[in-house]
Formats: structure tokens, C-alpha cells, sequence
């Protein structure tokens, strides 16, 4: 794909303001407690025995959320949620704060059209599984009542929009590992269409189970590392085998700029463009070439007003499949050309695992901090670069953004040829 060379600034119309982060991952249980983690090179991955009998695919690696997201939540709302509703509840609920709202009781009663964009991967896999094993073992009786609801993939972004009186929509996008920046394409449409004043938009994940770790283990998707488990995930990486599986969630709350000014809201960030596409490839290998990716990152870029030379810092999906990441980077060299060695790229999954649906959330709020923080988060794990990936990867240290203007890129990618991608500018 050759580099555009032209394009005309985007109207603000176009834009939505980021205005609150939300954060709980295997790093730390909110915003900053995770970016100073990030930051000092602090990797989240240990050694777990999931109690399952030894095999060729058991797993005993995982990036574990930091903090139990119970420990947040009255027990009555925890027992009534499953683990990534659980995740999602926290993380909205530190966003609707960060952005300037006492409690998220003021956010239902400001007046505001308030909507909620969820992604899921595999959403209530666990409370599925345990309602299964309660109707094997101690028959139909046994099955909570509440059975249905947590099992749905729209559970999280429903209790999101509970807490928050959204009634200008619920959505929850389901698009495997790109679910999460799915939810915020999503809002910066319903910000643009006036559909919504505020949307409080993100990703929840909560896989670590052992079906879950063997079917992708069967995949041969997953790193095998047990002897390394703060050395397993290597994004870009000549010696990568594969990920680790993380959960946890990342929620950010967007609005128009006219309703953000209106009420003084902080402005932290810009999210200015989002592209989505699909490989229709296979249904768990990227296309050769990265070409779909590449189409993505190009949309967001066209849809942002941007020319790859605009952009300086990219929070790649780099998830440490070999495959993936040399698809990605050649996408990646097909847009930006010779300008994406002026492109700090950052890839943080070693740091944190592949939380599925909350990844691309999660890596949006990652961006949106680089951005305003100027600085692009280090690859924990990076030891030998890979020379076929050929990107100006950040490594062990942090690296320093320039000043003036800033734009940025995030990529997620998912099962199904999923591609999405999302541009953020800092606030000048």
C-alpha cells in the first residue's frame, strides 16, 4: 500500500475528546498504579497451576489481574456479575470519575444522552462453565437464577450501563481480540451521528480457565515458556513462541468537544479516527502480507485527517505469535513506508498478557496516556529484536515523544479476520 502525501486537516465535528481513563489489569488495579508499572519495565506474567491434570496442553502461564475486582465492588454486585462484568464495573466506574464526575450516579443524573460501548472476547466463558458443572453435578435446581444474564456477551456492557443510567444505547461488540477497539470505533460514530453526548466505552475480559488455555495451547497459539514465565511474552521478538493470556479491562469515557467545553470537562486526549476491516482469510491465521491490517490503519488514517508522517508513535497489537507480528509489521511498513522509522512503536502485551476483548480498550487507554505523558511505554521483555519486523520498536526504556503536536495509531486484530484501528491526537 503506498504512503498518502496529502490530506486535508479533519473538521472538530470529526473528533470526540477523551475525557476519563479507566484501568484494571495484571500490572496494577487502576490508571496509574498501571502506567507506572508499564513505565518501570514491571512485568505482570507468573507461573500458575490451574489444578488440571498434566498433558501435552496444559498451560501454566497467565497474567493475573493485580487486584480482585471484588475488592472494589459491594458483595452483593460481585455476586451477582461474573468476573469481566466485574472488571468492566471497575474501570468504568474509575473513567466516570477521571472525567470529572463526583460518583457515577452523577453521570445518570447530569442530563446528559449517556451511551455504553462494551467488547467481550469470550465474555462469561467462566460463570458458563461453572453453571455447567453445578447442573452435572448437583442437578437443574442448583442453577443460579442469574445463570442467563452472566452468560451473555452483553453482560458487562449492560451493568456498565446499570451503573451509569445509559440511555442512549448498550451496545457490546463481539469481535474476538479486536472487541475492545471495536467499542470505541463504535463511539466515536455514535459521538459524530449526535446520537450521544457521552459514551462510556471499553473492553472486559476474564478467560483463565483451563478450557481456555488448552484450546488455544491445541492452537499452538500460546508460549510454552514455563521456565521464564516474566520472559514468555516477547512481542517482536526473534524468539517469540507465542502469547500469554492476561484479563482484566480498559474503559475510556469519550464525548463531543461542544459537551465536554460546556461543562469544563479535562480534555486528555483526542480519539480522531478509527478504521475497521476484515482479512476473510481464515478464521485464526492473519492474511499474508498483513494486507487487511494495513486497510485498517490506512481508514483510520484517511478518517483522522492524517498522512502517515503526522504520526508519531504507534501501540501495536503485537501479541507474540509469529505469525502475527511479522504480519503486522509488514502492514505496518506498508502504510508509513519510510516514514515509520520516525514512528516509536511500543508493544506491551509482554508486560501485561492478551486479555482478548479487553486488549484493544486497554491499549487505547496506553495510547491516549502516551500521548499526553509524551512518552511511548517500553517492551518489558525484548531482548533480540526480530530483523524481519523492521520497526523502530521501543525497547527495555521508555521513549521520548517529541513536543508540539502528536498523533497516534493503535492496532488490534482478532479471530475471523477482525482488524480494527484507531488514530489519537494529544491536546495541543
Amino acid at each position: 500500500m503506498s504512503p498518502r502525501h496529502a490530506a486535508d486537516p479533519a473538521p472538530e465535528d470529526r473528533f470526540a475528546v477523551v475525557t476519563g481513563l479507566g484501568l484494571t489489569t495484571a500490572l496494577g488495579g487502576d490508571v496509574p498504579t498501571t502506567w507506572r508499572a508499564l513505565l518501570d519495565g514491571v512485568c505482570g506474567v507468573e507461573r500458575v497451576d490451574f489444578g488440571e491434570p498434566e498433558g501435552p496442553a496444559q498451560v501454566y502461564l497467565a497474567a493475573r489481574a493485580a487486584v480482585d475486582p471484588r475488592t472494589a465492588l459491594s458483595s452483593a454486585k460481585a455476586a451477582h456479575c461474573d468476573r469481566a462484568a466485574q472488571f468492566a464495573l471497575v474501570a468504568a466506574r474509575e473513567a466516570v470519575r477521571d472525567a470529572g464526575y463526583r460518583d457515577v450516579s452523577a453521570l445518570a443524573e447530569s442530563g446528559s444522552r449517556v451511551a455504553v460501548v462494551v467488547g467481550v472476547g469470550l465474555g462469561g466463558l467462566t460463570s458458563t462453565l461453572e453453571q455447567n458443572r453445578r447442573l452435572q453435578t448437583q442437578g437443574a435446581g442448583r442453577v443460579s437464577p442469574r445463570a442467563i444474564p452472566v452468560m451473555l456477551p452483553n453482560h458487562p456492557a449492560a451493568e456498565v450501563g446499570l451503573m451509569v443510567g445509559a440511555k442512549a444505547g448498550v451496545h457490546a461488540p463481539v469481535s474476538a481480540c479486536a472487541s475492545g477497539a471495536e467499542a470505541l470505533a463504535q463511539a466515536l460514530g455514535m459521538i459524530r451521528d449526535g446520537r450521544a453526548d457521552i459514551v462510556v466505552a471499553g473492553g472486559a475480559e476474564a478467560a483463565l480457565h483451563p478450557l481456555a488455555l488448552a484450546g488455544f495451547a491445541r492452537l499452538q497459539a500460546l508460549s510454552q515458556r514455563h521456565d521464564d514465565p516474566k520472559g514468555a511474552s516477547r512481542p517482536f521478538d526473534a524468539d517469540r513462541d507465542g502469547f500469554v493470556m492476561g484479563e482484566g479491562a480498559g474503559m475510556l469515557v469519550v464525548e463531543s468537544a461542544v459537551h465536554a467545553a460546556v461543562r469544563g470537562a479535562r480534555v486528555l486526549g483526542r480519539l480522531t479516527g478509527a478504521g475497521i476491516t476484515n482479512d476473510s482469510h481464515h478464521v485464526a491465521q492473519p492474511v499474508p502480507g498483513g494486507t487487511g491490517c494495513a486497510a485498517a490503519v490506512d481508514a483510520a488514517l484517511r478518517d483522522a485527517g492524517l498522512v502517515p508522517e503526522q504520526v508519531q508513535h504507534i501501540n501495536a497489537h503485537a501479541t507474540s505469535t509469529p505469525l502475527g507480528d511479522l504480519g503486522e509489521a509488514q502492514a505496518l511498513r506498508g502504510v508509513f513506508a519510510e516514514a515509520v522509522d520516525d514512528v516509536a512503536v511500543s508493544a506491551t502485551k509482554g508486560a501485561f498478557g492478551h486479555s482478548l476483548g479487553a486488549a484493544g480498550a486497554i491499549e487505547a487507554v496506553l495510547t491516549v496516556l502516551a500521548l499526553r505523558d509524551r512518552t511511548a511505554p517500553p517492551a518489558c521483555t525484548l531482548e533480540r529484536m526480530d530483523p524481519e519486523i523492521g520497526l523502530n520498536v521501543v525497547g527495555r526504556d521508555p521513549a521520548a515523544l517529541p513536543s508540539g503536536p502528536l498523533a497516534a495509531v493503535t492496532t488490534s486484530m482478532g479471530f475471523g479476520g477482525h482488524n480494527v484501528a484507531l488514530a489519537f491526537a494529544n491536546v495541543s
